[in-house]
């Protein structure tokens, strides 16, 4: 096991298991259960009922997290914004050649 990842043992349906995270992706599920007031366990439970047969365990997690943090950025993205001071959106207000150089910078 490489020395990023973090092996965890769980009970899952009964049976003694274990999966091997990298650390990240724990914390991430860690965040998803307390922001669902639900234990850990409970959602690796969920997630193992729900993924296919083909899928392991880690990769269903890996993916659940994924799906998790793109809900939060898209609650995120769509919450209303404050207005600049000319009453435009703020987003608005960073476009233009700025932005566009910006975009050259980070694609360079």
């Amino acid at each position: 096991m490489s020395a990023h990842l973090k092996k965890r043992s769980l009970v899952l349906a009964g049976h003694d298991t274990s999966v091997a995270l990298e650390r990240e992706f724990w914390s991430v599920l860690e965040l998803l259960a307390a922001r669902s007031a639900l234990p850990l366990a409970q959602i690796v439970t969920q997630v193992d009922a729900r993924r296919a047969p083909e899928q392991s365990l880690a990769s269903a997690l890996r993916v659940h997290a994924l799906e998790w943090l793109r809900a939060q950025i898209g609650e995120q993205a769509t919450a209303p914004r404050p207005a600049g001071p000319d009453g435009s959106p703020a987003h608005a207000q960073n476009t233009g050649r700025k932005a566009e150089q910006t975009r050259t910078d980070t694609l360079a």
